[in-house]
């Protein structure tokens, strides 16, 4: 039957209406053959479309039978047996169909929504308008099929509107696997496909053939190919290649292959191609990148080879190489265990190299090195137990020549923190062990601290009874704990890692605190804690210092210098205190008339005041040490400087205050549903003072001010601040004198000595989907688990915060965070009378935006206003291909300037086939 017949059969059956009436009774049976390829019921209709077997029926006796029971296919040729009210026995042989040859092994279900139509002498189905055919995991779409039941080969092929445009293209999905051709036949006995101009997706990547060949076993043979991630139909680029197979699920392989872009062929040329379509772990080349840097030369950066070592644990391996000499190496070992733990270890070691090696007196070399290990423990693995550890430590200039990223590159201090902690489930023991290191890049000063162990005993009540009656007394209220401290720490520059000096400048010491304290409410309102504490220091060294009239000073250039000398041995030293302490809070609300918008401003005071002692047990650790020619003199302990701390001097009995304020605003507000259309708004999170006043002092009775306040305005601009006040005058040399400054007429608390205050915000676009790039970015940076994915979306996290101009998301159109601190200090130096000020400030500022949908400029940099510099600035520019994109990154000005611009595909599977050039430049 002709493709004509579709506009035509109406007609055909209305002309010969009277010679094929009675092809009216077969549609039933049409109907119900679309529910699948099965025997029909009636015996001709079998036989006209499969010539099956007529159906043979044998009696051999002429009695009263008892009822069939329905046959199966197996039970062919079966003979059933029954017995008849006289006892005689009858048999009864039923014949089942044979099944056709060329019967499918399962059915088929098939639609169209214009027409089915059924040719019985040809053996043909015809369907048209958007039509499906099912079978086994195959699933087909198309305009227009066509059936041959002898052939057992089905053809699905498109359609052209009334403007020549094509449109229901036959769309094959089989087990995962995606065709999208012209023209598509398929056999249902030997399970084969031939495909015309298809196109099929692979993962990340798409297959364009001109013919295809589908086996039984899914394997892919393609015919003048080309791959490409671009999603296109006529994609921006793509290797052309004669032949290609594909084995499902495992790999793309194709002979010599040339790089096309725009449909123009490149000069680049292959000589094979292995394109993995497997998902997970899998082991292979890490391409290099050329770079030009002026400081190392030609070189080639990050090379070397992923090995993927199961599911536990997988290594990676990368090298820089470089024209004049230098090099460097990393290892990147990653481990974990599903519900146990994770972590990752990098181990990093370069070689600089600078100037001629055939001038000695030019040429030096620097050997830099750097470690970090991050490690998690899954808090379900071992309940009450954790580990964990985030090490990063290494030579002071690694960074200054190894690294060239924004952050890392700002960041001048390095450190380490290694922990273990474990509490003791339905006990109030916790313990805390753990190893700190820090490290300042610029000023080299390294501080290790190990080990440094916490363990507490959370405070329990003794007098307290098991089972709690009515109102508790007041000795049942009385808690104890118990803290001690026990550090172990050196200070020295980093060059001296690992030598004497560091070990000479180890100190070890350990601090117990027993508090003791309960509370009692009075007069409803108030609160009263009395409380008593007791602290003890243990030490293994002693400190003694002495003037020195012969020793030269080198920071005057004159003789006389103070001489320390260290004594080991075990020193203790003990304090004791007694406290009682009394708060409460105060309300205030001034309300504003009904039609105003702001409704009331609530003003909360939370007073505390506190009176305590401490008998004067330090004295025998305190000495005057003269520290000038002149004879000064100052008192000084024996353990200055120690890391658990030294008693206070003298005697203290006196009162503590302190004041915190909070304001908030009610104003009027349409966004609210409750009905009161009001919203809180807080002016100050918090601002107060605290101070102390010593009775028992001979001099200097007042202590300074504390002052601070913090408050997050609008919930956009965070404003935090805090400062010190020194009530007392100075004489003419600097020294502080025993008298008040308001003494001298002045309507002031006294002379600020030191204040600073800080400010950041952050503005961007109110598109809902920006809102919701930025959630998934903090609920990420934010989150803590253990899993293996987790972890490698935390890695991707970081490595797209240090590369901005790469990975850049265009679906926020902008973004600002500013910030600014100002600091100062007004210190005076006695005897001289010279007064140091001292102010810094510093803006920093990082963003970005969208010039067109496909452009996006980003910029990260500050201005040092002490310096009158601009930071350290990195511009960017980046701009969306499609496919591709494009990132040009500047760092103007600095010590290390550079330029870079690089192409690379979006897909992750052509991530290392860029283009990418870059220049460098080192300013001493």
């Amino acid at each position: 039957m002709k493709s004509s017949y579709k506009n035509n059969y109406k007609k055909f059956f209305r002309q010969t209406y009277l010679v094929f009436a009675g092809m009216l009774i077969a549609i039933p049976f049409i109907i119900d053959a679309v529910a699948g390829t099965r025997p029909h019921t009636t015996v001709f209709f079998n036989k006209s479309l499969a010539d099956t077997v007529p159906v043979v029926k044998k009696d051999t006796a002429k009695v009263k039978r008892p009822p069939v029971i329905p046959a199966t296919v197996a039970d062919t040729n079966a003979v059933l047996r029954g017995t008849d009210t006289s006892g005689s026995v009858t048999v009864d042989t039923v014949f089942i169909p044979k099944v056709s040859k060329d019967t499918l092994d399962a059915p088929v279900n098939y639609k169209a929504k214009d027409s089915i139509i059924l040719m019985v002498p040809d053996k043909r189905f015809y369907l048209y308008g958007t039509a499906t055919t099912k079978y086994k995991t195959i699933d087909l779409a198309a305009e227009k099929m066509n059936f041959d039941q002898a052939t057992g080969v089905l053809e699905a092929t498109n359609a052209k509107d009334t403007a020549g445009k094509i449109f229901g293209r036959p769309v094959m999905n089989d087990g995962g696997q995606s065709f999208e051709s012209d023209t598509l036949r398929y056999n249902f006995t030997s399970q084969k496909a031939k495909i015309y101009n298809t196109r099929s997706q692979y993962g990340e990547g798409y297959i364009h053939s001109e013919q295809t060949k589908k086996a039984a076993d899914n394997t892919i043979f393609g015919f003048k190919n080309g791959y490409t991630t671009c999603n296109l139909d006529t994609p921006h680029f793509s290797f052309r290649a004669r032949k290609i197979k594909v084995i499902p699920d495992k790999l793309v392989i194709s002979g010599p292959a040339n790089l096309e872009i725009e449909g123009i062929p490149t000069p680049l040329f292959i000589p094979f191609a292995i394109f993995p379509i497997t998902q997970g772990q899998r082991s292979g080349i890490l391409p290099p990148q050329y770079v030009v840097n002026q400081q190392k030369g030609m070189g080639l950066e990050n090379g070397g080879y992923y090995f993927g070592m199961g599911e536990h644990f997988d290594l990676t391996m990368r090298g820089d190489v470089y024209s004049y000499g230098s090099w460097s190496l990393t290892a990147s070992p990653t481990y974990r265990k599903r519900y146990k733990y994770n972590g990752g270890l990098n181990l990093s070691f370069a070689n600089t190299r600078f100037g001629d090696p055939q001038v000695k007196s030019e040429f030096s070399t620097s050997k830099d090195f750097r470690v970090t290990w991050n490690h998690s423990m899954d808090s379900k693995a071992r309940p009450g137990v954790n580990f964990g550890a985030s090490a990063n430590f290494g030579t002071s200039s690694y960074n200054k020549y190894n690294v060239y990223d924004y952050n890392t590159r700002v960041n001048n201090n390095m450190g380490t923190s290694i922990t273990f902690s474990k509490n003791w489930q339905g006990k109030p023991y916790n313990l805390s062990v753990g190893l700190n290191e820090s490290q300042n890049l610029s000023t080299r000063d390294m501080s290790i601290s190990f080990p440094d162990a916490t363990f507490t005993v959370n405070t329990i009540y003794p007098f307290q009874p098991k089972e709690m009656v009515g109102k508790p007394k007041w000795y049942e209220k009385i808690g104890v704990s118990y803290n001690t401290i026990l550090r172990n720490q050196a200070n020295f520059k980093d060059s001296l890692f690992g030598r004497q000096q560091m070990w000479d400048a180890m100190q070890t010491g350990m601090q117990h605190n027993i508090p003791i304290s309960f509370s009692i409410p009075i007069f409803k309102t108030l609160t009263l804690s009395p409380g008593i504490n007791y602290t003890e220091y243990w030490y293994t060294k002693k400190f003694v210092r002495h003037w020195d009239p012969k020793k030269f000073n080198p920071g005057t250039d004159t003789l006389g210098a103070i001489d320390t000398t260290y004594i080991p041995g075990f020193y203790s030293a003990r304090d004791i205190s007694a406290s009682v302490s009394l708060s409460t809070a105060l309300y205030g609300m001034y309300a504003f008339s009904k039609n105003s918008k702001i409704k009331a401003i609530r003003h909360v005071m939370r007073p505390t005041l506190s009176a305590s002692y401490r008998p004067d047990l330090s004295s025998q650790y305190y000495y005057d040490l003269q520290y000038n020619k002149e004879g000064d003199k100052s008192r000084v302990s024996y353990f200055d400087g120690a890391i658990i701390g030294v008693p206070s001097p003298g005697a203290f009995g006196g009162l503590n205050f302190g004041l915190d304020n909070n304001l908030e605003m009610k104003i009027f507000s349409k966004k609210d549903t409750t009905g009161n259309h009001e919203k809180k708004v807080k002016l100050l999170d918090g601002f107060g003072i605290n101070g102390s006043y010593n009775l028992v002092a001979d001099s200097f009775k007042l202590s300074t001010f504390s002052l601070y306040a913090r408050t997050n305005l609008f919930d956009k601009l965070n404003i935090s601040a805090s400062g010190n006040i020194d009530p007392y005058q100075t004489d003419a040399r600097g020294r502080r004198l025993d008298k008040y400054v308001w003494q001298q007429g002045k309507i002031s608390l006294g002379r600020l000595t030191n204040a600073s205050i800080s400010m950041s915000t952050s503005f961007q676009s109110k598109d809902k989907k920006s809102k919701n790039k930025e959630q998934q970015i903090d609920s990420i940076a934010n989150a803590s688990s253990t899993d293996a994915a987790f972890a490698a979306q935390q890695r991707q996290l970081q490595m797209v915060r240090n590369n901005p101009g790469e990975y850049v998301d265009f679906d926020i159109p902008w973004k600002v965070d500013l910030s600014y601190s100002l600091s100062y200090t007004n210190t005076i130096i006695p005897d001289s009378g010279g007064v140091v000020k001292r102010i810094t400030q510093y803006v920093s500022f990082n963003g970005d935006f969208s010039l067109t949908p496909k452009w996006k400029i980003g910029l990260n940099s500050g201005f040092d206003f002490t310096n009158m510099q601009i930071a350290y600035t990195n511009m960017y520019i980046s701009r969306d291909l499609h496919c591709w994109q494009m990132s040009i990154n500047l760092i103007p000005f600095g010590t290390f300037r550079q330029f870079s611009i690089t192409i690379s595909p979006k897909a992750g599977i052509l991530r290392d086939l860029r283009i990418n050039r870059s220049r460098q430049f080192y300013n001493l």
